[in-house]
């Protein structure tokens, strides 16, 4: 299963990698935040109760690092809907190839396509922006950003070979990801300060909330923070579940 494993990251790494665009167009989005949202979070952060400790830098970065594994890995499925329209999934199956081997070098490739992204989305804060972060937080957020990956793009795959519908998946995927981001507090803290008290509540039910909340508490290197266990715990179940549903749905989908 490891060879195979090997086998399909690679492939899909140089899918990837042949195709450099995109993965730029996928940064296009939290780079806009970063330039065009950024600057009025300065003046607002230190002024404003309930958003967490630290600069409006260090509270809006990892948001947008959560944000960018957040769609890349939700949307993974798009490419396997068309692997599975012109047949390539079809030819998976006549190989010897281990069902979830093919799950898991396609997550994996997610995952490292997710975190080089995240890198170059803290290359330009540090450099063109006031941003102060230790390099164990920016580490450990990376991690927990391509944990993150993982997670949704296993629950991505497995929902496309469900749906096995070009049209409905991405519907259904904005669909389920807008109330999530927003929720979750990426670009302002749903705090007891600043939120009512049932759309705090609603908010502490996402488990998107929880991530963020470890993801900004690795950035600022404070590894005390309840936030960061507390997320880091949700995002595991959250991985294994997804790993789960999607090796049992590949297995199923190409016996």
């Amino acid at each position: 299963m490891l060879r195979d494993t090997r086998l399909i990251f690679v492939r899909d790494m140089k899918l990837a990698l042949r195709s450099p665009t995109w993965l730029l167009i996928g940064i296009m989005q939290p780079l806009l935040y970063l330039f065009l949202f950024g600057p009025l979070m300065v003046s607002v952060v230190d002024h404003t109760p309930g958003f967490p400790p630290g600069g409006a830098w260090e509270v809006l970065t990892p948001a947008l690092i959560v944000q960018t594994a957040l769609f890349s890995g939700s949307f993974a499925g798009v490419a396997l809907l068309t692997e599975y329209r012109v047949g390539v999934v079809d030819r998976f199956r006549g190989t010897p190839a281990s069902r979830a081997a093919l799950l898991f070098g396609k997550v994996l490739a997610q995952a490292v396509q997710a975190t080089a992204q995240s890198v170059l989305i803290v290359l330009v804060t540090l450099l063109v922006f006031d941003l102060d972060a230790s390099l164990t937080g920016l580490l450990l957020s990376l991690a927990i950003a391509a944990v993150l990956a993982i997670a949704l793009s296993s629950a991505s795959y497995a929902l496309a070979m469900v749906l096995k519908s070009e049209a409905a998946f991405p519907a259904l995927m904005n669909a389920v990801l807008l109330p999530l981001l927003l929720l979750s507090g990426v670009l302002l803290p749903v705090s007891e300060q600043l939120a009512p008290g049932w759309l705090y509540n609603l908010a502490r039910i996402n488990p998107l909330t929880h991530v963020v909340d470890a993801e900004r508490a690795a950035f600022r290197g404070d590894m005390s923070a309840t936030g960061l266990l507390t997320g880091s715990l949700v995002l595991l179940v959250m991985a294994v579940l997804a790993l789960m549903w999607g090796t049992r749905t590949f297995r199923k989908e190409n016996a």
